[in-house]
């Protein structure tokens, strides 16, 4: 079942003395984070009042924030988004919700693990597969991804030899 929020970022510093906090993003780009006019933190939503990238993260004023100690407290902390406030494109997906999935070979249907990780290098993200003693790295490209089904709970995907390596 797919969480109504998905974690979109932390919390690391205050930024000045007016209130605003350093956020990490944890999503596709700081400009996607900027969009929201709402996040939420435990679960409660929390107003965003400005946000703005700055040098690969956002620097955001919320809600009831009004000067660095405020901000201090909130250092650590995780942001999230409601999922249903966004559209994906066609054959995009939420990172959390491949997490977990079971990953077969497109030709055999042969189960090989699950999804245990996903490294995010710049060119395409990796998904670390470990089932059967075994860890595969596969890219996500369109030569080695089949077909990913999040509802039907699956990954096809096409190795090639030496893809699989002993855990």
């Amino acid at each position: 079942m797919k969480n109504k929020f998905l974690e979109a970022g932390q919390i690391v510093n205050t930024h000045g003395i007016q209130g605003e906090v350093k956020i990490v993003p944890w999503c596709d780009s700081p400009e996607f984070l900027c969009s929201f006019s709402t996040l939420y933190m435990d679960g409660v939503p929390i107003k965003v009042l400005a946000a703005r990238p700055h040098k690969g993260n956002v620097l955001a004023r919320l809600e009831g924030v009004t000067d660095v100690n405020a901000a201090m407290r909130l250092k650590g902390k995780i942001l999230s988004i409601d999922r249903t406030g966004v559209e994906l494109p066609d054959g995009r997906h939420f990172l959390a919700d491949l997490m977990g999935l079971e990953v077969r070979d497109a030709d055999t249907g042969a189960v090989l693990g699950a999804v245990h990780d996903i490294l995010t290098p710049p060119a395409h993200e990796v998904y670390v597969v470990r089932g059967g003693g075994k860890e595969y790295l596969i890219p996500a490209v369109d030569e080695f991804i089949r077909e990913i089904d999040v509802d039907g709970g699956f990954i096809r995907v096409r190795l090639i030899e030496g893809m699989g390596s002993d855990v």
